[in-house]
């Protein structure tokens, strides 16, 4: 697929193009919300919609087959006032491999007891380096979260300056009531996972999402046994993060979002024994909670 290969160049070479960056399907549902118009649930997923694709949040441009594939789900189960309400939302980011129809998972994660104010038909304003409303927020939050992700993948560090953006939407909120943004909310929040992918002494982290992605996914195209080498070498890093830091937070979204597809590579009954081995090793070592999952690849012949 031809695709792949044009969104590096840009990304390397500055190619211009007209269009948008986000390609982001947004869902918003209510089930448990009774004796509410739906209608406003309805309006609210429309303006999410034009919120994060509409907007032009870097100043690189990107044509229509390149935009960045997410999603934005958010299920709400509790409104609180006329406008207030709490939920969950669930993102979801993916990557094209070169010359394939295969998305790569990059983030899968819940925040959960998400709360926010929504009239309807208000329009969702946002400013960088200001917190106007919850909502708007978080949204900006996880989009640059998104970019920043992403652009990882196809250089080292690439993304730097859209996870910057991130951190500062979470300072930019430290005054808000709403929880998620404080260090002390908790140890998996939106504080922690900008904090996690831009302290340096977690390089191996953004380390891993160049060398597994650009050197690896990409490489196997072509070179099958080699690229997927590179998916094994870039393991090593995260290993060693995860004998200092075993509660990292990032960890945590990393081993969500690729398990299954950790699975699917190694399970190929043309991985050599010994490789198998040794990342199903590494896999119960960073995910132990989900260890047995690993399992299967030993037993594919």
């Amino acid at each position: 697929m031809k695709r792949i290969g044009v969104i590096f160049c840009f990304l390397a070479w500055g190619i211009t193009s007209f269009s948008q960056e986000m390609n982001c399907i947004v869902s918003v549902s209510a089930p448990q919300i009774e004796g509410t118009d739906k209608r406003v649930f309805e309006n609210l997923q429309n303006a999410i919609y034009e919120f994060v694709n509409n907007r032009k949040w870097t100043n690189n441009n990107f044509k229509v087959e390149e935009r960045i594939e997410c999603t934005i789900l958010i299920t709400v189960n509790d409104r609180l006032s006329s406008d207030e309400f709490r939920g969950n939302i669930n993102l979801v980011l993916r990557r094209p491999v070169l010359n394939s129809a295969y998305n790569s998972v990059l983030l899968n994660y819940i925040d959960k007891g998400f709360q926010f104010r929504y009239t309807e038909f208000q329009p969702l304003d946002y400013s960088d380096g200001t917190f106007s409303s919850n909502l708007t927020s978080v949204l900006a939050f996880y989009t640059y979260m998104y970019l920043g992700l992403y652009f990882d993948t196809f250089s080292p560090s690439g993304g730097q300056a859209f996870l910057v953006k991130a951190q500062e939407v979470v300072t930019a909120a430290q005054n808000a009531s709403e929880p998620g943004w404080k260090a002390f909310d908790g140890t998996r929040n939106r504080y922690w996972m900008a904090e996690n992918f831009l302290n340096p002494s977690n390089s191996a982290l953004r380390d891993f999402f160049y060398k597994y992605h650009r050197l690896g996914l990409d490489e196997m195209y072509e070179k099958v046994d080699a690229g997927r080498e590179n998916c094994t070498q870039s393991l090593d890093g995260i290993k060693t993060l995860f004998n200092t830091k075993p509660e990292l937070f990032a960890l945590q979204l990393l081993t969500d979002a690729k398990r299954d597809e950790f699975i699917n590579i190694y399970s190929d009954q043309k991985v050599p024994p010994t490789e198998k081995a040794t990342v199903v090793n590494i896999f119960k070592e960073i995910d132990p909670a989900n260890g047995s999952s690993y399992q299967v690849i030993l037993e594919s012949k």
